[in-house]
């Protein structure tokens, strides 16, 4: 379950890197933490999620597996859409902003998870174990 909620995670990440582009450096300055906080404003307002959506289908694929992961409760794919968003700010911080940075690491993220949860924050990783524990508590139908 863990692979498959990093998987679904991942995959917004990775929306949201090729919807946002540059979010910030890791001295953030005004206007990148402008646009970081744009994105994780985003991510926290589903009526702003549905906007990006609507005009992209690969973010339209993305929460259909989020949506398939979470049973279609709108409580669990919120909390992934806010644990995606607390993973992206870690990416930004921990590539200084640099988007080619960035893609490389989620390009290596899809073959190994456990190098990318290394960089993470202990809050992020926290986040990430309790939502994994939820998700796999969750009734099957």
């Amino acid at each position: 379950m863990r692979t498959r909620l990093t998987s679904s995670v991942l995959v917004a990440t990775v929306l949201l890197t090729l919807a946002c582009g540059r979010a910030g450096a890791q001295a953030l300055d005004p206007t990148s933490q402008e646009a970081l906080a744009s994105v994780l404003q985003m991510l926290q307002d589903p009526a702003l999620r549905n906007g990006l959506m609507a005009g992209n289908t690969q973010a339209g694929k993305a929460d259909q597996q989020i949506q398939s992961l979470t049973g279609g409760s709108a409580a669990l794919t919120q909390e992934v859409y806010e644990l995606a968003g607390q993973i992206f700010e870690d990416l930004v911080r921990g590539s200084g902003g640099d988007e080619k940075v960035m893609s490389q690491a989620l390009t290596r993220a899809q073959a190994d998870p456990a190098g990318f949860a290394a960089m993470l924050s202990p809050q992020t990783l926290e986040r990430l174990r309790a939502l994994a524990v939820k998700l796999s508590d969750r009734p099957r139908h």
